[in-house]
């Protein structure tokens, strides 16, 4: 699924890791903004950084460092850091609006008539107003931010932290949060065409989404993606699991549109591309409208 060097790399050989000029990536230094492939890759803090910039790190070292790296038997991964702005702006985001909206939502047990699950669920219907009487399209996108309790929201924060700080310095913030909440959309659009009446909350499908991002851009980069693969099918198994009481609509609808908007990121990676690939994710917004829409027109065409 990778471009063929040749043409392309003479084009831009920023597409490709600095030492391995036949792998392209989408991973950059956090201190030189040099581009590197897994292989060149060492965790820091905040993103990754490249042997060079790591071994100048560890030459740099104060006696201090030395004597704590020492004490505390850590390796040069470990004591590595950034100089460079955080990677993961958006995970952190997510994470805290998430957060906040889930404190509100357990306030409104004490407080009388704020019932923030009921005005961010997502339901089909409330996209008809022949049937509800209403529309309100935010709902398919604030239902990824409401859960049904503790355990629902810690559980998905928890997995958003994690693909979070890997995927986000890869894409770039604002690709990373357009990724989230096309996959956000997305489920809903599963649950829509696939679980006409049932009314679902949690982050799950814009989760999915990320999984399916994160699957598609490490097999162009050539990662090892084993822990992924068991990773997904076991919560896609969940899913179907009885009495688990889980939309694996979202789930599926979720994990499509993350792997296409995955797939756009493979192949609109030059900077000479940077429109084709907001037209192509604008596109994919529109083919989710499109979608959640089709139930409608079902209802109507029988309404006559």
């Amino acid at each position: 699924m990778t471009d063929t060097p040749g043409a392309s790399l003479r084009e831009n050989p920023d597409n490709y890791c600095y030492r391995h000029p036949d792998r392209q990536s989408f991973v950059l230094c956090q201190r030189c903004t040099r581009t590197i492939c897994p292989e060149c890759m060492t965790p820091a803090s905040v993103g990754y950084i490249c042997p060079e910039c790591m071994k100048e790190q560890k030459k740099n070292r104060t006696p201090a460092q030395k004597r704590a790296q020492r004490r505390w038997g850590s390796g040069p991964r470990a004591g590595a850091v950034s100089s460079g702005s955080s990677s993961s702006r958006g995970t952190t985001a997510i994470f805290i609006v998430t957060a906040v909206v889930y404190l509100l939502q357990m306030l409104g047990s004490v407080v009388p008539g704020l019932e923030v699950q009921r005005w961010l669920l997502f339901w089909e219907p409330f996209l008809i107003p022949s049937i509800s009487g209403t529309f309100e399209p935010w709902r398919v996108l604030t239902a990824a931010f409401v859960h049904g309790g503790l355990w629902h929201v810690a559980l998905n924060m928890l997995t958003l932290w994690m693909v979070g700080r890997a995927l986000e310095p890869a894409l770039g913030t604002w690709r990373f949060v357009a990724t989230y909440l096309l996959s956000a959309a997305g489920g809903s659009a599963g649950v829509a065409l696939l679980g006409f009446a049932t009314p679902v909350v949690g982050a799950s499908g814009a989760l999915f989404g990320l999984f399916g991002a994160l699957l598609v851009i490490g097999r162009a980069v050539g990662a090892n993606l084993t822990g992924l693969y068991i990773t997904l099918g076991i919560n896609l198994v969940l899913g179907f699991l009885p009495g688990l009481n889980i939309a694996w609509q979202a789930h599926v609808g979720g994990l499509a549109v993350g792997a296409l908007v995955g797939y756009i990121f493979t192949k609109t990676r030059r900077p000479a591309r940077k429109s084709l690939q907001i037209g192509l994710l604008i596109l994919v917004g529109v083919a989710i409208a499109a979608a959640l829409a089709l139930p409608a027109f079902g209802i109507y065409a029988q309404l006559g």
